[in-house]
């Protein structure tokens, strides 16, 4: 049996953490029920990539390039991503404990559709993808039509 000692300091600690990360970012909510992930992926994106994050959260994209194109912002700890409908700029990030993160996809999804456009629901519900498969996607994005690193980051 778990000691509940344990238990309250690590929830202790998640929610610290969690009022930390609001107040460094008082417009995600970066909630336990399901939304932090999401909402720590929407926060490197607007921290180091040049994407504007939609103040309400919108059904399939997150957020803008300054140029105007929509982008749909996806993050996980784990060894997928999820894709559900064609957004203009997909960003595809996986994080790490330490604070790090990994840029998986960037850029148009015309990759993904192509690789799994065929699998049933694709379009219609959300659907999970390999992390190793959608980096070797990524890697054949040509630079000028990635979603551009902020200066410095």
């Amino acid at each position: 049996m778990a000691d509940n000692k344990l238990i309250k300091n690590a929830l202790g600690q998640i929610f610290s953490g969690i009022r930390g990360l609001q107040e460094a970012h008082p417009n995600k909510q970066f909630t336990i029920d399901g939304r932090l992930v999401g909402d720590l992926g929407e926060m490197f994106a607007s921290v180091y990539y040049d994407v504007i994050i939609d103040p309400v959260q919108q059904a399939d994209h997150d957020g803008e390039t300054s140029d105007g194109s929509r982008v749909q912002v996806k993050a996980t700890f784990k060894d997928s991503l999820t894709f559900k409908r064609r957004p203009e700029l997909y960003l595809g990030i996986k994080l790490y404990e330490d604070g790090r993160f990994e840029e998986i996809y960037n850029g148009p999804p015309d990759l993904i559709c192509a690789e799994y456009g065929h699998r049933k629901g694709f379009g219609e519900n959300l659907l999970s993808f390999p992390i190793k498969r959608l980096r070797e996607l990524g890697g054949q994005i040509p630079e000028s039509k990635r979603i551009p690193r902020k200066n410095g980051t």
